[in-house]
């Protein structure tokens, strides 16, 4: 067992029995009969349109797959050596359910959308298309104060873009053509594809044996979290902006695990470019470069791809951008973000006599706490990278006075990630430095002790 897994945590020990009962099936099935329920649910009860037409058909979609896991298992008690409840078929219903239940109803959606039918997509993604062709016709996605309080006060919210300036790239299509396929969650979803391929790949090919049937495993159940639960079918059908953020911090661990410090700075600074969430998953994945002496090369791009991002805008109107990115995410806009979902943060700061504050204090405090942990014991692998990563938004997100149920697909994502990457990167020496790859071992008589 090598040192970046700890074998005696109960949490560990515990989580392991539940992924792997049954080899894996009927936490699938619990996933997928669980995801039918609220689809369901949401397609009765929702009071957003996008979210009632995404429940009707992910339903099906989550049905069908309720259906296939429980036919895996009874032909897993008849014959455990079964093809059908292997690995691969269970990887094929994961395709399929995600294909069903997050890809079709953004293509319905965007189909019926681009025929006239209102509430068929979210206010993210009229406001990515919309800076999309501000970009285009201005050389920047944001409009200036003075710009957002002309408009009408029922448009004014469609007036901010509170995203990183690269995030109106998904919104070019439909500044050139109006069309279905032109719709922002399109492009958020060929995105995201790519960039979990991407993955895939990337810890499929690492050094500990490609194609290891546990680590397969715990890859299938972290590419069902940014896929098939409801959080991030959901979230694809009707915004879609998270998801090629999340997918892109995803590779960029699995490149950190791979033993790729540039490339990994790379893919999370391409995430950086497009939403400020990636920001704190850059800043980690910094600090486990430089326990590997590549901070310097993992900065140039985790830094330097957002910093080119912002620069042109930056120099366009300088104005325009903090008024979107910095003043209205941080309640200081004309109007007030619609993120209000009832977590602590947004308790603590609607019912406490200066509970603004006493939120404001909380979310400093845990990020001075992770602070302190990072430059007292660095992460030394990506997988405790995604431990805390994970971990800290999930506290900033819990504590957030203005936040939203979806933002939680981020820890779920990278928390379910770290046994993937524990099982798939290379073993660390004391230093830091990588040991020798399993599969490159040479003879004992053969090698030659590592300089100090």
């Amino acid at each position: 067992m090598t040192a970046h897994a700890d074998p005696a945590s109960p949490a560990i020990r515990r989580w392991s029995a539940l992924d792997t009962a049954v080899g894996g099936l009927a936490l699938d099935l619990g996933i997928y009969a669980a995801a039918t329920v609220f689809a369901a649910v949401t397609a009765a009860t929702s009071t957003l349109p996008p979210h009632r037409a995404w429940g009707a058909v992910a339903t099906i979609g989550y049905a069908l797959a309720t259906l296939a896991a429980a036919t895996q298992l009874l032909a897993r008690h008849r014959d455990p050596g079964t093809p059908l409840a292997g690995l691969p078929a269970r990887w094929t219903v994961t395709g399929v359910t995600w294909a069903t239940a997050a890809l079709l109803p953004v293509v319905i959606q965007s189909v019926q959308r681009a025929a006239g039918r209102a509430g068929r997509a979210q206010e993210e993604v009229i406001v990515v298309e919309h800076a999309g062709t501000r970009l285009a016709e201005h050389g920047t996605p944001y409009l200036g104060p003075d710009a957002i309080a002309a408009l009408p006060p029922g448009e004014q919210l469609l007036g901010y873009t509170p995203y990183q300036p690269g995030m109106a790239l998904f919104g070019l299509p439909r500044a050139a053509t109006d069309a279905w396929w032109t719709d922002a969650r399109i492009w958020f979803a060929v995105a995201t594809a790519l960039a979990l391929a991407a993955l895939v790949t990337t810890l499929r090919d690492t050094t500990n044996g490609p194609g290891s049937p546990r680590r397969t495993a715990t890859l299938l159940r972290a590419v069902q979290a940014a896929t098939v639960l409801p959080v991030s079918a959901l979230t694809l059908a009707t915004g879609g902006d998270d998801l090629p953020v999340l997918a892109l911090c995803l590779l960029a661990l699995a490149l950190a695990a791979a033993g790729r410090p540039g490339r990994a700075g790379l893919a999370v600074g391409a995430a950086g470019a497009l939403k400020l969430f990636a920001w704190p998953v850059a800043i980690v994945l910094i600090c486990w470069a430089a326990t590997r002496r590549a901070g310097a090369r993992t900065a140039l791009g985790a830094l330097g791809l957002p910093v080119l991002a912002l620069l042109p805008v930056l120099l366009v109107d300088s104005d325009a951008l903090v008024e979107n990115v910095l003043r209205f995410p941080l309640g200081h806009g004309l109007v007030t973000s619609p993120a209000q979902s009832p977590l602590p943060g947004h308790l603590i700061a609607e019912t406490l006599p200066a509970g603004r504050a006493v939120a404001a204090v909380l979310l400093a405090a845990v990020g001075l706490a992770i602070a302190v942990r990072l430059l007292r014991r660095p992460p030394r692998t990506a997988a405790a990278t995604a431990v805390i990563c994970g971990s800290g938004l999930l506290a900033a997100i819990l504590l957030m006075p203005t936040t939203r149920f979806g933002y939680l697909l981020y820890p779920v994502a990278l928390l379910l990630l770290a046994p993937t990457l524990a099982r798939a990167e290379t073993p660390t020496q004391d230093s830091g430095r990588p040991a020798f790859p399993a599969t490159a071992r040479r003879n004992p008589a053969e090698r030659r002790t590592p300089e100090a």
